[in-house]
């Protein structure tokens, strides 16, 4: 059975670029779909501007989704896969978290830096798609401010979230904020490698939870001002 692919991204070296790094990445027959623009890629969802995309029995099982496209197309779009049961990867040139918590704020599943080696988009590729998203120390210490400030709005209006995070997930990203590796968190936690995967995947679900795709796209536009 093959796998249904869109990128969507401006640029058509950078398209052909990243058609090359997935086709490298698995040895599944692969359905590549390409899109240059925001319009494009809705054509290809069958959906319009504002509506959610939705599963279908042919539908994308994975898209790369490129952040610097005009007027945040690739927020807006992100926002609308919300809860398309695809894994959604953004593709930036920027890797400081101000430019890609907004994507993970809109329900990205990773992203990937396009001026990094054939060779390191691959391997982190295959690593998102295992379910070993990229979490650098910034963006953990971001992360946990914002679940800190979302904890403590919800404790305001008197009410519990499941989008919180346990004692782990806490722990775990504690630990990346101050550097610490994947193996060496496993290490002092005293568990596997693949449970602290495991929950940092936990947590990227989480903060898109507690992030309506509206917030997500707000925090975008702030950023870019």
């Amino acid at each position: 059975m093959s796998i249904r692919v869109l990128i969507v991204e401006d640029n058509a070296v950078a398209r052909s670029f990243l058609t090359r790094v997935v086709r490298e990445s698995f040895s599944d027959e692969i359905r590549f779909s390409e899109a240059s623009d925001l319009d494009s890629a809705r054509r290809w969802l069958d959906i319009g501007p504002g509506e959610q995309a939705h599963a279908s029995a042919d539908g994308f099982r994975l898209i790369l989704c490129d952040l610097e496209q005009p007027d945040n197309a690739g927020l807006e779009l992100l926002a609308q896969l919300a809860d398309y049961p695809a894994i959604k990867i953004a593709t930036t040139l920027h890797s400081d978290d101000e430019h890609l918590f907004p994507a993970l704020l809109c329900g990205a599943n990773g992203y990937l830096l396009k001026e990094d080696r054939f060779e390191v988009l691959v391997e982190e590729l295959q690593r998102i798609v295992r379910g070993q998203p990229p979490l650098s120390p910034a963006m953990a210490r971001r992360m946990l401010g914002q679940f800190r400030q979302h904890d403590s709005d919800t404790e305001t209006l008197g009410s519990s979230s499941a989008d919180s995070l346990n004692v782990r997930e806490n722990e775990v990203l504690t630990y990346l904020s101050k550097g610490y590796t994947i193996k060496e968190i496993a290490r002092l936690m005293g568990i596997k490698w693949q449970a602290v995967n495991d929950h940092v995947r936990m947590v990227y679900r989480k903060l898109a939870m507690a992030s309506s795709p509206e917030e997500g796209l707000q925090v975008g536009r702030q950023t870019d001002a």
